[in-house]
């Protein structure tokens, strides 16, 4: 990438944006623009050699106007106090573009969690839950899963709250295993989600899912759950890639079989296709649909000059620069945001808490019905944005749609003296 963009900045040049289309005062609209608090800590945690290292960790609250924080943990080398800070307004207006009661929240450790043991990963993440405990709560911040963390990180965060605190709080964290209180469909649904916006994209569009070429860049969990329904609904998923780079077949690849070799081995590039691709070879094939599926800024002002989907779909946060949006708006390529398209996620982390507060769990056939409810409810009303105010793209849409269900909050909050 020629293109070195803060995510933070991007966040705010996207509020920005939208916000012009808009009547807010600018003391609001920079409020609307910055995290209410950031944590920083230094977590000091003994190896398994007896020596000790230190390790750098954050937790940004972004907007509780609407409700207790949200948002995952991450544990990535590239983790930065500015990224962290992004993400956690992310997924504010995240979670209000899918209209469910929570601000937003974003925590990481800078760390590769590739050079340590289970067990230091176990010591660094109580260390972590232990800095945490003072700020979270089914109340206060709901940690979640993030890139390179799942349900062993939410167990032991969840199990070190609940020893120090002395009491059972399941909903305290989300995105558990179904035994400490997890929810059925919680591993699939940022994915599924993924899958739900294409299928109304491609509608609203007048495309056809059935027979559409598909390139998945990041094939994670949201990528490759992504690609099998996709494939599901007869799409053609031609290229896939993760860190080693893509496998690519022109006639399709199985993407289930994909995801299982990759667990085998670690690289997509094993899998037994016709050709191998770089990644930024990948994002620039003639497909259909280009999901976006790694980390952010995936795609700048100068690479989306070569974009050839029609269609981009952002299962990652952040995929793409503000540059990059502007060059795809100019050339008439429809984008479709991560604030709804990865929001399964947390939605149904929120359907996870509300069974934790109740104690009562629902099956995943009725989690995978209320996630398309959710979804599909808030295409419609980001279509109808985008065309009733005659915007120039769905994320100034959705950042509309997501602002003023905000800005009403807020108001009826009311600013203390």
């Amino acid at each position: 990438m020629s293109e070195e963009i803060n995510p933070f900045e991007s966040l705010r040049e996207q509020v920005d944006d939208a916000a012009a289309h808009l009547d807010v005062d600018p003391g609001t609209l920079e409020r609307l623009k910055r995290p209410e608090r950031v944590l920083e800590a230094n977590l000091s945690v003994e190896m398994d050699d007896g020596s000790v290292e230190v390790f750098r960790a954050y937790r940004s609250q972004f907007n509780g106007a609407r409700g207790p924080y949200k948002g995952g943990i991450r544990y990535h080398p590239g983790v930065s106090r500015d990224e962290v800070k992004a993400l956690s307004g992310w997924m504010a207006y995240k979670c209000a573009v899918v209209d469910i009661p929570y601000g937003g929240g974003k925590g990481g450790i800078v760390v590769d969690p590739d050079d340590y043991s289970e067990d230091e990963l176990e010591r660094l993440t109580r260390a972590f839950a232990t800095e945490l405990r003072p700020i979270i709560g089914e109340d206060r911040d709901i940690p979640a899963p993030d890139v390179n963390t799942g349900q062993r990180e939410m167990n032991w965060i969840k199990d070190t709250y609940e020893t120090l605190e002395n009491t059972t709080e399941p909903g305290v964290i989300t995105g558990k295993a179904p035994d400490s209180g997890g929810s059925a469909g919680r591993v699939e649904a940022t994915g599924r989600s993924v899958m739900l916006t294409a299928r109304e994209a491609f509608d609203y569009l007048g495309k056809d899912v059935e027979g559409a070429t598909v390139a998945v860049q990041g094939y994670g969990n949201a990528g490759s759950v992504a690609a099998k329904l996709l494939s599901d609904l007869g799409a053609s998923v031609v290229a896939v890639s993760d860190s080693s780079g893509a496998a690519y077949d022109p006639d399709g690849l199985d993407a289930r079989a994909v995801k299982e070799r990759k667990d085998e081995t670690g690289d997509v590039v094993d899998y037994d296709a016709p050709e191998t691709l770089s990644n930024e070879e990948l994002l620039t094939l003639d497909v259909d649909l280009l999901v976006p599926a790694a980390l952010e800024n995936a795609i700048d002002a100068d690479l989306a000059e070569d974009v050839r989907a029609d269609v981009v779909v952002e299962a990652a946060n952040g995929p793409l620069t503000p540059g990059a949006d502007d060059v795809l708006t100019e050339r008439d390529v429809h984008v479709f945001p991560d604030i709804l398209a990865n929001a399964g996620g947390v939605t149904v982390s929120y359907f996870e808490w509300v069974q934790n507060r109740q104690r009562f769990y629902w099956s995943e056939e009725r989690v995978n019905d209320e996630l398309e409810t959710v979804v599909v409810d808030a295409f419609d009303r980001l279509a109808s944005t985008y065309e009733d105010r005659d915007l120039p793209n769905f994320r100034t849409a959705a950042y509309v749609v997501a602002i003023e269900r905000v800005l009403r909050a807020s108001e009826q909050a009311g600013v203390w003296a």
